[in-house]
Protein backbone atom coordinates (compact mmCIF):
# COMPACT_ATOMS: atom_id res chain seq x y z
CA UNK A 1 0.00 0.00 0.00
CA UNK A 2 1.37 3.43 -0.47
CA UNK A 3 1.77 6.02 1.81
CA UNK A 4 -1.38 8.80 1.87
CA UNK A 5 -1.83 12.29 1.98
CA UNK A 6 -4.42 14.15 3.72
CA UNK A 7 -6.01 16.95 1.13
CA UNK A 8 -8.65 19.52 1.84
CA UNK A 9 -11.14 18.70 -1.05
CA UNK A 10 -11.02 21.91 -2.88
CA UNK A 11 -7.36 20.67 -3.96
CA UNK A 12 -8.23 17.19 -4.37
CA UNK A 13 -11.47 18.51 -6.47
CA UNK A 14 -9.35 20.83 -8.60
CA UNK A 15 -6.66 18.67 -9.40
CA UNK A 16 -9.54 16.12 -10.63
CA UNK A 17 -11.39 18.84 -13.01
CA UNK A 18 -7.78 20.00 -14.15
CA UNK A 19 -7.59 16.53 -16.00
CA UNK A 20 -9.30 16.82 -18.84
CA UNK A 21 -10.44 13.40 -20.53
CA UNK A 22 -12.92 11.91 -18.04
CA UNK A 23 -15.11 9.29 -18.47
CA UNK A 24 -18.73 8.56 -16.68
CA UNK A 25 -20.02 5.76 -15.92
CA UNK A 26 -23.67 5.34 -15.13
CA UNK A 27 -25.05 7.59 -17.56
CA UNK A 28 -28.77 6.42 -18.16
CA UNK A 29 -30.52 6.25 -21.41
CA UNK A 30 -33.15 7.58 -19.95
CA UNK A 31 -31.82 10.88 -18.91
CA UNK A 32 -34.67 13.30 -17.14
CA UNK A 33 -32.63 13.86 -13.70
CA UNK A 34 -30.59 11.35 -13.17
CA UNK A 35 -27.04 12.68 -11.92
CA UNK A 36 -24.55 10.87 -14.24
CA UNK A 37 -26.03 12.24 -17.22
CA UNK A 38 -25.88 15.81 -15.54
CA UNK A 39 -22.25 15.21 -14.85
CA UNK A 40 -21.89 14.03 -18.11
CA UNK A 41 -23.57 16.90 -20.35
CA UNK A 42 -21.98 19.92 -17.87
CA UNK A 43 -18.07 18.43 -18.13
CA UNK A 44 -19.20 18.03 -22.02
CA UNK A 45 -20.05 21.82 -21.92
CA UNK A 46 -17.31 23.35 -20.99
CA UNK A 47 -14.46 21.84 -22.58
CA UNK A 48 -14.00 18.80 -21.08
CA UNK A 49 -13.25 15.42 -23.55
CA UNK A 50 -15.83 12.99 -21.60
CA UNK A 51 -16.93 9.95 -22.08
CA UNK A 52 -19.99 8.24 -21.44
CA UNK A 53 -20.04 4.62 -20.19
CA UNK A 54 -23.23 2.07 -19.03
CA UNK A 55 -22.60 -1.48 -20.31
CA UNK A 56 -25.97 -1.31 -21.88
CA UNK A 57 -26.26 1.37 -24.31
CA UNK A 58 -25.15 2.33 -27.12
CA UNK A 59 -25.93 5.92 -27.36
CA UNK A 60 -26.19 8.27 -24.88
CA UNK A 61 -27.11 12.22 -24.86
CA UNK A 62 -26.71 11.95 -28.63
CA UNK A 63 -23.02 10.43 -28.21
CA UNK A 64 -21.66 6.90 -28.96
CA UNK A 65 -21.19 5.36 -25.47
CA UNK A 66 -18.93 2.72 -24.06
CA UNK A 67 -19.88 -0.67 -22.55
CA UNK A 68 -16.19 -0.43 -20.00
CA UNK A 69 -13.48 1.82 -19.70
CA UNK A 70 -11.38 0.07 -21.29
CA UNK A 71 -13.38 0.28 -24.52
CA UNK A 72 -13.02 4.17 -24.53
CA UNK A 73 -9.74 5.15 -27.21
CA UNK A 74 -6.94 6.06 -25.67
CA UNK A 75 -7.78 6.25 -22.61
CA UNK A 76 -8.74 8.42 -19.58
CA UNK A 77 -7.25 10.55 -16.85
CA UNK A 78 -10.41 10.05 -14.23
CA UNK A 79 -13.67 8.43 -13.84
CA UNK A 80 -17.08 9.93 -12.17
CA UNK A 81 -18.85 7.04 -10.64
CA UNK A 82 -22.40 7.72 -11.21
CA UNK A 83 -23.86 3.75 -10.84
CA UNK A 84 -24.87 2.26 -7.45
CA UNK A 85 -22.75 1.46 -4.67
CA UNK A 86 -22.53 -2.16 -5.20
CA UNK A 87 -21.28 -1.43 -8.52
CA UNK A 88 -18.26 0.79 -7.71
CA UNK A 89 -15.80 -1.75 -6.51
CA UNK A 90 -15.96 -3.26 -9.71
CA UNK A 91 -15.37 0.11 -11.29
CA UNK A 92 -12.39 1.45 -9.17
CA UNK A 93 -10.63 -2.37 -9.85
CA UNK A 94 -10.95 -1.59 -13.54
CA UNK A 95 -9.40 1.81 -13.43
CA UNK A 96 -6.62 0.17 -10.89
CA UNK A 97 -6.42 -2.34 -13.88
CA UNK A 98 -5.94 0.40 -16.31
CA UNK A 99 -3.55 2.46 -14.66
CA UNK A 100 -6.53 5.66 -13.87
CA UNK A 101 -5.22 7.40 -10.82
CA UNK A 102 -8.03 9.42 -10.37
CA UNK A 103 -11.85 9.06 -8.98
CA UNK A 104 -14.84 10.78 -8.09
CA UNK A 105 -17.78 8.80 -6.58
CA UNK A 106 -20.47 11.30 -6.78
CA UNK A 107 -23.23 11.55 -4.25
CA UNK A 108 -25.58 14.35 -4.50
CA UNK A 109 -29.07 14.34 -2.00
CA UNK A 110 -29.48 10.55 -2.62
CA UNK A 111 -27.31 7.46 -0.99
CA UNK A 112 -25.14 8.14 -4.11
CA UNK A 113 -22.61 5.71 -5.72
CA UNK A 114 -20.04 6.19 -2.74
CA UNK A 115 -19.24 2.40 -1.55
CA UNK A 116 -16.45 2.11 1.60
CA UNK A 117 -15.38 -1.06 0.29
CA UNK A 118 -14.36 0.80 -3.05
CA UNK A 119 -12.92 3.64 -1.89
CA UNK A 120 -10.26 1.54 0.58
CA UNK A 121 -9.38 -0.61 -2.86
CA UNK A 122 -9.05 2.61 -4.70
CA UNK A 123 -6.65 3.82 -1.93
CA UNK A 124 -4.72 0.71 -1.78
CA UNK A 125 -4.03 0.58 -5.18
CA UNK A 126 -2.97 4.19 -5.35
CA UNK A 127 -5.71 5.98 -6.58
CA UNK A 128 -6.87 9.41 -5.80
CA UNK A 129 -10.89 8.61 -4.57
CA UNK A 130 -12.70 11.50 -3.59
CA UNK A 131 -15.77 9.47 -1.88
CA UNK A 132 -18.98 12.48 -1.90
CA UNK A 133 -20.14 14.85 -3.76
CA UNK A 134 -20.11 16.37 -7.37
CA UNK A 135 -17.68 17.33 -9.60
CA UNK A 136 -20.34 20.41 -10.16
CA UNK A 137 -19.73 21.21 -6.92
CA UNK A 138 -16.39 22.83 -7.59
CA UNK A 139 -14.62 25.65 -10.28
CA UNK A 140 -14.73 25.73 -13.28
CA UNK A 141 -17.70 23.47 -13.52
CA UNK A 142 -20.01 24.61 -10.47
CA UNK A 143 -23.43 27.17 -10.94
CA UNK A 144 -25.02 28.53 -7.91
CA UNK A 145 -27.86 25.71 -7.20
CA UNK A 146 -24.56 23.02 -7.50
CA UNK A 147 -22.36 25.54 -4.36
CA UNK A 148 -25.60 25.98 -2.19
CA UNK A 149 -25.45 21.79 -2.48
CA UNK A 150 -21.77 21.73 -1.53
CA UNK A 151 -22.51 24.00 1.57
CA UNK A 152 -25.14 21.94 2.94
CA UNK A 153 -23.54 18.66 1.96
CA UNK A 154 -20.64 19.57 3.27
CA UNK A 155 -22.35 20.58 6.82
CA UNK A 156 -24.16 16.96 6.51
CA UNK A 157 -21.17 15.11 5.58
CA UNK A 158 -22.35 14.07 2.06
CA UNK A 159 -18.80 16.25 0.69
CA UNK A 160 -15.85 15.23 2.72
CA UNK A 161 -13.76 17.82 3.83
CA UNK A 162 -10.51 16.25 3.18
CA UNK A 163 -9.54 13.50 0.90
CA UNK A 164 -6.77 11.18 0.91
CA UNK A 165 -4.58 10.78 -1.99
CA UNK A 166 -0.92 8.79 -3.00
CA UNK A 167 2.45 10.29 -2.25
CA UNK A 168 3.08 13.72 -2.09
CA UNK A 169 2.57 16.32 0.40
CA UNK A 170 -0.07 18.43 0.22
CA UNK A 171 0.76 22.22 -0.22
CA UNK A 172 -1.35 22.70 2.77
CA UNK A 173 -0.24 20.12 4.68
CA UNK A 174 0.55 22.15 6.79
CA UNK A 175 -2.87 24.67 7.56
CA UNK A 176 -6.07 23.25 9.12
CA UNK A 177 -7.47 20.83 11.26
CA UNK A 178 -7.14 16.84 10.36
Amino acid sequence: MSSMTQVPIKEAASEFLALKRIAVTGVSRQPKSHGGNIVYLRLRQRGYEVFPVNPNADQVEGDACFHDLKSIPGGVDAVVIGTRPEVAKDTVRECAELGIKHVWMHRGPGAGSVSDAATEYGRQHGITVIDGGCPLMFEPTADFGHKAMRFVFTMTGKVPKRCERPGRASRFAGSGPR
